[in-house]
């Protein structure tokens, strides 16, 4: 699932949806909203509009209105369905690690978890620490911090140090979990770092 192409096409389905939703959502609610840096939502909204899904127009508060065009309809259908139809394994899958992981960690008296990455693993987590012993104290995600951020409901922080005592960091980050894992591995050490095996993260070595 965390595959360019995949994390591509879940972000453009993203912006499909929000525009269809709201015509004059703002490329700083989308960045958030997606979780994704600003100028990453810019390019993909300028992608949008070269390949004639959006039509973007400008408006008296001289911003802009983005809209979806019949192609882009069509579009979203089929991105919607291609989702559809691979969510059910990956739901099952993530949901069955995490809770297994959260499960190992409250065992070792971790209760305290961050995660780091926003996203559909991030919410899967959420859900899946209510089964547990475990409290998510907050999402760590520089893309989409700011003053008072807030992704399902836990705080947003760019630093682990803004979360206080942190006793396990979960890796829910889809779009480069790889660069994030060794980012994470300096900070907390791998006894800490909970990874789901469906990351496909290369884990470093046991020390002997």
């Amino acid at each position: 699932m965390n595959d360019a192409p995949e994390s591509e096409a879940r972000i453009t389905l993203g912006l499909l949806d929000a525009v269809g939703q709201d015509s004059r959502v703002s490329q700083r609610r989308l960045a958030r909203d997606l979780g994704i840096a600003l100028g990453l939502t810019n390019a993909y909204l300028k992608r949008c509009v070269r390949k004639g899904l959006i039509k973007m127009a400008s408006t008296p508060a001289n911003r802009y209105a983005y809209f979806l065009t019949p192609k882009g309809f069509t579009e979203k259908g089929r991105l919607t369905a291609a989702y559809l139809a691979r969510s059910f394994n990956f739901y099952r899958d993530a949901r069955d690690q995490i809770g297994a992981l959260l499960a190992h960690a409250a065992g070792n008296g971790n209760r305290r978890v961050v995660l780091a990455g926003a996203g559909e693993l991030a919410e899967i987590a959420v859900l899946s620490a209510l089964l547990h012993p475990v409290e998510i104290i907050g999402i760590l995600a520089p893309d989409a911090a700011g003053p008072g951020a807030r992704l399902f409901n836990r705080p947003v922080a760019a630093d682990l140090a803004d979360f206080g005592a942190v006793d396990a960091v979960l890796l829910t980050e889809l779009a480069t979990p790889q660069r994030s894992y060794d980012r994470l591995l300096l900070q907390v050490g791998p006894a800490r770092l909970l990874v789901p095996p469906l990351l496909r993260v290369r884990l470093a070595a046991a020390a002997n």
